[in-house]
C-alpha cells in the first residue's frame, strides 16, 4: 500500500523504515531536505515541496502527519486540505488534543476528506519493537488503512494471551485498536500518557528513597548503602512491578549509577495536563496523576534524584533531551 509521510523526525523516519520493510511504498516530505535525502537513499520516494509530495501520491491519497502537536499540525492540516480531493485521507499520528481532532474532522468532512487520529506509542524503539496505536475516525477509513496499521504494530510477539481472551475479536492483541469516532484515538493516548506520568513518578520516588537510605540522619543500624542498579535489575525478573519503564530505568542506572548526566529538569508533553482537564470535566478524582504532573512543574525549580530518574526514563523511551 502507498502512504505519504510528512515529518521525518525520530518517529516519522523510523515509521517509514518499518513500512518499507513491510513492503509498502512511502512518499516522504520534511522541511529538512537532508531528512528527505536520507530516506530517499533507503528506498522512499522523496519530494522537494508539498505540491511535489501530493503529485507523487496515488488517489485516493493517504497522508500521515508526524509533526509536533499544535500550530505545526494545524498549519499542515490546513495546507493539505487546500490541496487534497474528495476521498483522500489525512492521518494525524502526533500528540494532538482530542478536541482539535473533532473540530478538524468536522471541517474536513465538508470537503469530503477523511481524517484519522492515531495516538502512537513506541518512541525511538518503534522501528524494532513496533508501535502501539490507538485510532479514531470513520470506521471504514480505519479498515482501508488496516495494512498500514498492521505493519506498524508490534503484532502478538512473545506476549502471552490474557486468560479467557481466546474469543476476543479485533486487533487489540496485534497492538492497535480502533477506539471510536474522531478524537477517540488521541483521547485514549492522552489518558495513556497521564497514566505514564503516574507510573514514572512511582518508580522515581521509590528509587529516591533507596538512594537516601544511607543518610546520616538515620540511626546507624538501619542505614543501607544500596545498589539501585542491581535493585532495578532484580525487579525486572519475576517482580510484580516489572515493566518496560523499569527496563529503561535499569539501563540508565547501569550507564550512569549517579545519573550525573541529568539535572532533573523534567518537561511535560502537554498530555498530562489534558488528562487532568478531562478528569475535571468528568468529575473523576485523579490524585496520583495530578500529583505526578505537579511534581514535574516543581522539578523546574529544584532537583532531586527522583527527578533525574524521570529524566532518564524520558530520554530512554522517547529520546527527550533535557533543556540546558
Amino acid at each position: 500500500m502507498q502512504l505519504g509521510m510528512i515529518g521525518l523526525g525520530r518517529m516519522g523516519a523510523n515509521m517509514v523504515r518499518r513500512l518499507m520493510r513491510g513492503g509498502h511504498d512511502c512518499v516522504v516530505f520534511d522541511l529538512s531536505p537532508d531528512n528527505v535525502k536520507q530516506l530517499a537513499g533507503e528506498g522512499a520516494t522523496g519530494s522537494n515541496s508539498l505540491d511535489d509530495f501530493i503529485a507523487k501520491l496515488n488517489k485516493p491519497r493517504a497522508v500521515w502527519i508526524m509533526v509536533p502537536a499544535g500550530d505545526a499540525t494545524e498549519s499542515t492540516v490546513n495546507e493539505l486540505a487546500a490541496r487534497l480531493n474528495k476521498g483522500d485521507i489525512i492521518i494525524d499520528g502526533g500528540n494532538s488534543y482530542f478536541k482539535d481532532d473533532a473540530r478538524r474532522a468536522k471541517a474536513l468532512r465538508e470537503r469530503q476528506i477523511n481524517y484519522v487520529d492515531v495516538g502512537t506509542s513506541g518512541g525511538v524503539w518503534g522501528l524494532e519493537r513496533g508501535y502501539c496505536m490507538m485510532i479514531g475516525g470513520p470506521k471504514e477509513t480505519f479498515e482501508h488503512l488496516d495494512p498500514i496499521f498492521k505493519t506498524l504494530a508490534p503484532g502478538h510477539g512473545s506476549i502471552t494471551r490474557t486468560p479467557g481472551s481466546e474469543n476476543i475479536s479485533g486487533t487489540s492483541e496485534e497492538g492497535y485498536l480502533y477506539c471510536g469516532p474522531s478524537g477517540a484515538g488521541h483521547f485514549v493516548k492522552m489518558i495513556h500518557n497521564g497514566i505514564e506520568y503516574g507510573l514514572m513518578q512511582a518508580y522515581a520516588e521509590g528509587f529516591d528513597i533507596f538512594r537516601n537510605a544511607k543518610s546520616d540522619q538515620l540511626p546507624e543500624e538501619i542505614r543501607y548503602d544500596l545498589n539501585v542498579a542491581d535493585i532495578a535489575e532484580v525487579w525486572r525478573r519475576g517482580s510484580v512491578v516489572s515493566s518496560w519503564l523499569l527496563d529503561l530505568t535499569a539501563m540508565a542506572l547501569v550507564e550512569d549509577p549517579e545519573l550525573a548526566g541529568y539535572s532533573g529538569f523534567v518537561q511535560d508533553s502537554g498530555e498530562g495536563r489534558w488528562t487532568i482537564q478531562a478528569a475535571i470535566e468528568e468529575a473523576v478524582p485523579a490524585e496520583v496523576l495530578s500529583a505526578a504532573l505537579y511534581t514535574r512543574f516543581r522539578s523546574r525549580q529544584e532537583h532531586t534524584f527522583a527527578e533525574k530518574i524521570l529524566s532518564a526514563m524520558r530520554k530512554k523511551f522517547g529520546g527527550h533531551v533535557e533543556p540546558k
